[in-house]
């Protein structure tokens, strides 16, 4: 009986801490939300507004939208610059680790022309989403977003710097 009871109470125990981590995990990011800007995205069907959060910082850029299940239907979350460390436009690959929502990744070139997109990625993947070229901005989209407004390469993004 005895063994039994601490076998259960260290279960109980174990079960709380992993919740314990995942909400700090989740409170952190809460807490560290990047500030919004406005971004258009002119298509060849009009102009599409979005409010997103700025990963200006490499601590930004690192955390990004993981662990995020709340993105708004016209939010998302734009790395720029990118590289935040400055050098000029390089080539960025991605990931999806920690990531519970399926993204679009869009990669934009120095001049604002939108380079690639990776479509729909896959949530908690660590596949590598390179942007094939060099790139000075990425963004972040609800995946399934981009094809839905018909969102393509070539189109003009652009945001308050």
């Amino acid at each position: 009986m005895k063994v039994h009871g601490l076998a259960a109470l260290a279960l109980l125990i174990g079960a709380s801490a992993c919740t314990g981590r995942d909400a700090a995990a989740t409170a952190g990011n809460e807490a560290a939300r990047a500030p919004l800007t406005e971004l258009t995205i002119a298509s060849t069907n009009g102009r599409h507004v979005f409010r997103v959060e700025v990963a200006d910082t490499v601590e930004k850029q690192q955390r990004g939208l993981m662990y995020r299940t709340d993105i708004p239907k016209d939010g998302g979350m734009l790395f720029a610059p990118y590289p935040p460390e400055g050098g000029g436009p390089r080539e960025a690959s991605f990931w999806m680790k920690n990531t519970p929502s399926p993204l679009d990744i869009i990669f934009i070139r120095a001049d604002g022309t939108i380079a690639r997109i990776a479509e729909n990625t896959v949530p908690f993947s660590e596949a590598q989403v390179p942007s094939g070229e060099p790139v000075s901005a990425v963004l972040e989209l609800n995946g399934g977003r981009a094809a839905e407004l018909g969102i393509a390469e070539g189109d003009k993004v652009s945001w308050a710097k």
